[in-house]
């Protein structure tokens, strides 16, 4: 890593360890950021993180089920997933890339395993959109491990699926979230610092490894470390333990709005909830 660069880096606000759960069809996953965090990490609704040897605890998969009112964003670390939606997308998620929906108005959508066997490893993460683009029409885009930008230095592995690392822009971009998703490997005793506006709120979430922090908190693996949002702080500097690190760093501006979550439908009122759940119920999302 160059030379320091950050005058006010983020402490550590709380450490956070997920739920263990299941969704779909019985898929084992466990929840890192989950209902009761959402308007603490506003834009972010939720971050689900999968992984197991074991295909009785992934076979099954999600079958159909309805979104609405914001975007989902499944990043695949190892495995092979096939998404079909009733609008007649469909597209096949592979080892190290990205599919980024926007439900907007509404899908219908199924995500199931393509192999019998093997090691599945992912995250899912929900992105609320504004409620200007809660209704707009949906979309997707299926990002190959090798369309996603990279950065390297000694000892620092970055990839940048949204957002903007250190002059490297991101696959996605969004006007209105400004997300940062990063997948950040760190050789043992490797340091890596990113610019964060102060407004944005952000969290790291380590899946390899362990994290220490200039502030002086260490980070074990399978903990979401929340960033204090304190006022004029401009950024994070992260350094990896002697087993070295792999984490995710998220972030994005808040949208400042209300948040009405049923399920797979996320609105601003109570209203758009009821009617997203007759739309649904009489066929009428995509």
């Amino acid at each position: 890593m160059s030379t320091p660069t950050l005058q006010r880096p983020r402490a550590v606000e709380t450490l956070i360890a997920g739920q263990p759960t299941q969704d779909g069809a019985g898929v084992k996953l466990t929840r890192v950021l989950t209902q009761n965090l959402q308007r603490r990490l506003d834009p972010f609704l939720m971050l689900d993180a999968f992984g197991s040897d074991r295909p009785d605890d992934y076979i099954a998969g999600f079958p159909d089920h309805p979104h609405r009112g914001f975007e989902t964003v499944t990043y695949m670390l190892e495995g092979r997933m096939r998404h079909r939606d009733s609008a007649g997308h469909e597209g096949l998620l592979q080892s190290g890339g990205v599919q980024w929906m926007t439900a907007g108005r509404g899908v219908i959508h199924s995500e199931l395993p393509e192999q019998e066997e093997g090691r599945m490893e992912g995250f899912q993460l929900w992105l609320n959109l504004p409620a200007r683009d809660k209704m707009r029409a949906p979309w997707y885009r299926d990002i190959p491990a090798a369309e996603i930008p990279e950065l390297r230095h000694e000892g620092v592995r970055v990839r940048v699926i949204a957002g903007h690392s250190q002059g490297v822009a991101g696959a996605v971009q969004r006007e209105h979230t400004e997300p940062l998703y990063l997948d950040i490997e760190l050789a043992p005793g490797a340091r890596f610092e990113q610019a964060l506006p102060e407004s944005h709120n952000a969290f790291t979430y380590v899946y390899r490894g362990s994290l220490r922090f200039d502030t002086g908190c260490t980070v074990p693996a399978q903990r979401m470390a929340i960033l204090a949002n304190t006022p004029g702080s401009d950024g994070v500097r992260l350094q990896a333990g002697e087993q070295g690190a792999r984490l995710l760093l998220i972030a994005g501006r808040p949208l400042g709005e209300p948040i009405a979550q049923y399920g797979p439908f996320v609105m601003n009122t109570q209203a758009e909830l009821l009617q997203a759940v007759q739309d649904f119920q009489a066929g009428r999302l995509a």
